[in-house]
């Protein structure tokens, strides 16, 4: 089946380190575009980091120096390293892209993995 699969989230205190990973099974990134998204409680989505199809990798200000988003480079895995932890980290974060499937481009979302940062 042609779908993002993540993996990685878990509870660690502030300060601490996690690595997410997020699989295109079945399928690639097209054109290399990944991206990651935050859902905290009783907030917007919001995007974390992000490769785009022009080539570019941006980050939201807020993570800026303590994420680092990396893909490979057969575009299947992209794998979202968090370093020194914040309690506002904390929420749902969700792997994004474009897969295609029997030449058609479609959008997918992962699951999503619960990281919980705690104080």
């Amino acid at each position: 089946q042609v779908q993002l699969m993540e993996s990685g989230g878990g509870l660690v205190q502030a300060g601490g380190s996690l690595r997410l990973s997020c699989v295109a099974s079945g399928s690639i990134f097209a054109g290399g575009a990944v991206a990651w998204y935050r859902q905290a409680p009783g907030k917007q989505r919001e995007l974390v980091a992000a490769f785009t199809e022009g080539g570019s990798l941006d980050y939201a200000e807020d993570v800026k120096g303590r994420i680092t988003l990396s893909r490979d480079n057969s575009w299947k895995m992209a794998t979202l390293q968090m370093n020194n932890l914040k309690p506002k980290d904390t929420g749902v974060y969700l792997c994004h892209g474009y897969l295609v499937e029997r030449d058609i481009r479609f959008e997918a979302w992962g699951q999503g993995t619960q990281v919980t940062v705690s104080s």
